[in-house]
């Protein structure tokens, strides 16, 4: 018996999520047939995080367990042959039997594009705001997500019927990049469509129709708002699971958007 970290990039756009769903394609699932089919026996693939329909991947991490010892070359040649070529596996690494992809990492980060412009080429991987936006203002009230909080305003309870909704952000930066605006937000784990609604709420900051203090007040108590402020899965991106031993990555982009 052999176990594999598997890392891997995906575009999310025509998929359900990560999450294997009846009736519905998905990463973990087109995944799962791909190693069935390259190991001749049905395999367990876990994921570090379920991504949402229509989420991106520069980094998602997962883990395969297999009667068959392979070296990872060949492991990781086989599943690109097997996949289709909107996924596809970065790394291949042998672990210890008890590595688990999800339990075992310390944090997950996330990056989230808003373009200033209209865009023919990258529609799928970004959010088109129109309106201009007040940086230093999302940044301020950016700030107020880091520490440990209750997002419970900011999660969809429906996915996360038994979860904690305390969460601990370590890092929240807003940067300016030419017609960017990059968000990225690292935390102990994140809760259903979490940073989507972070990111909408902190665009009405932007445009002048919310306040610091309307975000302080969403954390204090439970507010449906951020529900209906939440941005769309285009411009997210799961950019790295953090182990132990491994250092935080330097901020990132899709290949097409060099910084």
């Amino acid at each position: 018996m052999a176990k594999y970290k598997l890392t891997l990039e995906y575009d999310g756009t025509s998929y359900s999520g990560w999450q294997t769903q009846k009736n519905a394609r998905s990463i973990q699932g087109t995944l799962i047939e791909a190693a069935r089919q390259l190991l001749g026996h049905d395999v367990d693939v876990q994921g570090a995080g379920r991504t949402d329909a229509g989420v991106h991947a520069l980094a998602q991490v997962a883990h395969l367990e297999t009667d068959k010892v392979l070296p990872p070359k060949k492991l990781l040649e086989g599943l690109n042959d097997r996949l289709p070529s909107n996924i596809n596996v970065l790394r291949v690494e042998k672990v210890h039997a008890r590595f688990h992809a999800r339990h075992h990492a310390l944090s997950r980060t996330y990056v989230y594009l808003v373009s200033r412009s209209r865009t023919a080429f990258g529609k799928r991987y970004v959010w088109w705001v129109r309106d201009s936006l007040d940086v230093e203002k999302m940044q301020a009230a950016g700030r107020l997500f880091e520490g440990m909080h209750d997002f419970v305003s900011f999660a969809d309870k429906r996915f996360d019927k038994d979860a904690s909704t305390q969460v601990k952000i370590d890092r929240f930066e807003i940067v300016p990049l030419g017609g960017l605006i990059v968000f990225r937000v690292t935390g102990s784990h994140f809760l259903w469509k979490m940073v989507r609604r972070m990111v909408g709420v902190l665009v009405e900051v932007g445009r002048g129709k919310l306040t610091a203090r309307d975000v302080e007040g969403m954390l204090k108590s439970f507010s449906e708002m951020p529900a209906h402020y939440t941005a769309p899965p285009s411009g997210l991106f799961l950019m790295q699971v953090r182990y132990e031993g491994d250092r935080e990555e330097p901020l990132r982009l899709p290949f097409f958007w060099p910084l």
